[in-house]
Protein backbone atom coordinates (compact mmCIF):
# COMPACT_ATOMS: atom_id res chain seq x y z
CA UNK A 1 0.00 0.00 0.00
CA UNK A 2 1.32 3.40 -0.92
CA UNK A 3 1.39 6.35 1.40
CA UNK A 4 0.41 9.82 0.34
CA UNK A 5 3.95 10.90 -0.07
CA UNK A 6 5.40 7.62 -1.31
CA UNK A 7 5.20 5.76 -4.60
CA UNK A 8 1.95 4.26 -5.85
CA UNK A 9 1.51 0.48 -5.62
CA UNK A 10 2.56 -1.38 -8.75
CA UNK A 11 -0.23 -2.23 -11.17
CA UNK A 12 -2.67 0.46 -10.17
CA UNK A 13 -3.47 3.93 -11.38
CA UNK A 14 -5.29 4.92 -8.18
CA UNK A 15 -8.80 4.33 -9.48
CA UNK A 16 -9.34 0.98 -7.72
CA UNK A 17 -10.92 2.46 -4.60
CA UNK A 18 -14.49 1.67 -5.75
CA UNK A 19 -14.44 -1.88 -4.36
CA UNK A 20 -13.59 -0.89 -0.78
CA UNK A 21 -16.21 -1.11 1.92
CA UNK A 22 -17.73 2.10 3.15
CA UNK A 23 -19.69 3.02 6.23
CA UNK A 24 -23.39 3.17 5.37
CA UNK A 25 -24.75 6.70 5.13
CA UNK A 26 -27.43 6.17 7.78
CA UNK A 27 -24.70 5.24 10.29
CA UNK A 28 -22.69 8.33 9.38
CA UNK A 29 -25.84 10.43 9.66
CA UNK A 30 -26.69 8.86 13.03
CA UNK A 31 -23.33 9.83 14.48
CA UNK A 32 -23.57 13.37 13.13
CA UNK A 33 -27.13 13.88 14.35
CA UNK A 34 -26.33 12.49 17.80
CA UNK A 35 -23.47 14.97 18.08
CA UNK A 36 -25.69 17.90 17.04
CA UNK A 37 -28.43 16.83 19.44
CA UNK A 38 -25.96 16.53 22.31
CA UNK A 39 -24.78 20.07 21.67
CA UNK A 40 -28.38 21.33 21.73
CA UNK A 41 -29.17 19.36 24.87
CA UNK A 42 -26.17 20.88 26.63
CA UNK A 43 -27.24 24.38 25.54
CA UNK A 44 -30.71 23.63 26.89
CA UNK A 45 -29.17 22.37 30.13
CA UNK A 46 -27.27 25.64 30.57
CA UNK A 47 -30.41 27.71 29.94
CA UNK A 48 -32.37 25.46 32.31
CA UNK A 49 -29.76 25.87 35.05
CA UNK A 50 -29.84 29.66 34.61
CA UNK A 51 -33.63 29.59 34.92
CA UNK A 52 -33.41 27.46 38.08
CA UNK A 53 -30.87 29.90 39.52
CA UNK A 54 -33.11 32.88 38.69
CA UNK A 55 -36.13 31.20 40.24
CA UNK A 56 -34.19 30.20 43.36
CA UNK A 57 -32.85 33.72 43.84
CA UNK A 58 -36.36 35.12 43.37
CA UNK A 59 -37.99 32.75 45.84
CA UNK A 60 -35.26 32.83 48.48
CA UNK A 61 -35.00 36.62 48.16
CA UNK A 62 -31.23 36.52 48.03
CA UNK A 63 -31.30 39.79 46.10
CA UNK A 64 -33.74 42.66 46.36
CA UNK A 65 -36.99 42.65 44.42
CA UNK A 66 -35.57 45.39 42.18
CA UNK A 67 -32.72 43.10 41.10
CA UNK A 68 -34.54 39.80 40.51
CA UNK A 69 -38.32 39.57 40.17
CA UNK A 70 -40.47 36.67 41.23
CA UNK A 71 -40.83 33.99 38.54
CA UNK A 72 -43.65 34.00 36.01
CA UNK A 73 -46.16 31.14 36.18
CA UNK A 74 -44.91 29.51 32.97
CA UNK A 75 -41.45 29.02 34.45
CA UNK A 76 -42.67 26.35 36.89
CA UNK A 77 -43.93 23.82 34.31
CA UNK A 78 -40.96 24.66 32.10
CA UNK A 79 -38.71 23.16 34.78
CA UNK A 80 -39.98 19.78 33.57
CA UNK A 81 -38.38 20.47 30.17
CA UNK A 82 -35.24 18.72 31.39
CA UNK A 83 -37.09 15.37 31.16
CA UNK A 84 -37.22 15.26 27.32
CA UNK A 85 -33.55 16.16 27.12
CA UNK A 86 -32.62 13.36 29.51
CA UNK A 87 -34.77 10.90 27.56
CA UNK A 88 -32.97 11.99 24.41
CA UNK A 89 -29.58 11.41 26.01
CA UNK A 90 -30.70 7.98 27.25
CA UNK A 91 -31.75 6.99 23.72
CA UNK A 92 -28.28 7.51 22.23
CA UNK A 93 -26.12 4.64 23.51
CA UNK A 94 -28.21 1.80 22.08
CA UNK A 95 -30.21 3.72 19.46
CA UNK A 96 -33.38 3.27 21.52
CA UNK A 97 -36.22 4.41 19.27
CA UNK A 98 -38.88 4.37 22.00
CA UNK A 99 -36.89 6.74 24.24
CA UNK A 100 -36.37 9.11 21.33
CA UNK A 101 -40.09 9.08 20.48
CA UNK A 102 -40.95 9.72 24.15
CA UNK A 103 -38.44 12.57 24.14
CA UNK A 104 -40.07 14.16 21.11
CA UNK A 105 -43.60 13.83 22.49
CA UNK A 106 -42.70 15.08 25.96
CA UNK A 107 -40.80 18.00 24.41
CA UNK A 108 -44.08 19.28 23.06
CA UNK A 109 -45.78 18.83 26.42
CA UNK A 110 -43.06 19.99 28.83
CA UNK A 111 -41.11 22.43 26.67
CA UNK A 112 -43.14 23.95 23.85
CA UNK A 113 -46.49 24.22 25.68
CA UNK A 114 -45.08 26.20 28.66
CA UNK A 115 -43.27 28.51 26.22
CA UNK A 116 -46.50 29.23 24.35
CA UNK A 117 -48.27 29.87 27.64
CA UNK A 118 -45.38 32.07 28.77
CA UNK A 119 -45.52 34.22 25.66
CA UNK A 120 -49.24 34.76 26.25
CA UNK A 121 -48.78 35.38 29.98
CA UNK A 122 -46.13 38.05 29.44
CA UNK A 123 -47.83 39.75 26.49
CA UNK A 124 -49.86 42.30 28.51
CA UNK A 125 -46.73 43.37 30.42
CA UNK A 126 -44.79 43.66 27.17
CA UNK A 127 -47.58 45.65 25.60
CA UNK A 128 -47.62 48.02 28.57
CA UNK A 129 -43.85 48.38 28.44
CA UNK A 130 -43.77 49.30 24.77
CA UNK A 131 -46.84 51.54 24.81
CA UNK A 132 -46.27 53.42 28.05
CA UNK A 133 -42.64 52.67 28.90
CA UNK A 134 -43.53 51.25 32.32
CA UNK A 135 -42.08 48.01 33.67
CA UNK A 136 -42.88 46.55 37.06
CA UNK A 137 -40.57 43.52 37.12
CA UNK A 138 -36.83 43.77 36.72
CA UNK A 139 -33.81 41.54 36.20
CA UNK A 140 -30.63 43.35 37.16
CA UNK A 141 -32.00 46.70 36.07
CA UNK A 142 -33.53 45.50 32.80
CA UNK A 143 -37.20 44.92 32.17
CA UNK A 144 -37.97 41.30 33.07
CA UNK A 145 -40.42 41.04 30.17
CA UNK A 146 -37.79 42.05 27.62
CA UNK A 147 -35.19 39.68 29.03
CA UNK A 148 -37.60 36.77 29.27
CA UNK A 149 -38.86 37.30 25.72
CA UNK A 150 -35.27 37.14 24.53
CA UNK A 151 -34.86 33.91 26.49
CA UNK A 152 -38.09 32.61 24.95
CA UNK A 153 -36.82 33.30 21.44
CA UNK A 154 -33.55 31.49 22.16
CA UNK A 155 -35.23 28.52 23.83
CA UNK A 156 -37.82 28.12 21.08
CA UNK A 157 -35.00 27.91 18.56
CA UNK A 158 -33.14 25.33 20.65
CA UNK A 159 -36.24 23.17 21.00
CA UNK A 160 -37.17 23.53 17.34
CA UNK A 161 -33.70 22.35 16.31
CA UNK A 162 -33.91 19.53 18.86
CA UNK A 163 -37.17 18.35 17.33
CA UNK A 164 -35.79 18.67 13.80
CA UNK A 165 -32.63 16.68 14.55
CA UNK A 166 -34.59 14.13 16.60
CA UNK A 167 -36.91 13.52 13.65
CA UNK A 168 -33.96 13.15 11.28
CA UNK A 169 -32.26 10.77 13.74
CA UNK A 170 -35.45 8.75 14.11
CA UNK A 171 -35.67 8.43 10.32
CA UNK A 172 -32.03 7.34 10.22
CA UNK A 173 -32.63 4.68 12.87
CA UNK A 174 -35.73 3.43 11.08
CA UNK A 175 -33.71 3.10 7.89
CA UNK A 176 -31.08 0.95 9.60
CA UNK A 177 -33.78 -1.13 11.33
CA UNK A 178 -35.58 -1.76 8.03
CA UNK A 179 -32.33 -2.82 6.34
CA UNK A 180 -31.57 -5.28 9.14
CA UNK A 181 -35.05 -6.82 8.80
CA UNK A 182 -34.58 -7.30 5.05
CA UNK A 183 -31.41 -9.36 5.55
Amino acid sequence: MASRAGPRAAGTDGSDFQHRERVATHYQMSVTLKYELKKLIYVHLVIWLLLVAKMSVGHLRLLSHDQVAMPYQWEYPYLLSIVPSLLGLLSFPRNNISYLVLSMISMGLFSIAPLIYGSMEMFPAAQQLYRHGKAYRFLFGFSAVSVMYLVLVLVVQVHAWQLYYSKKLLDSWFTSTQEKKRK
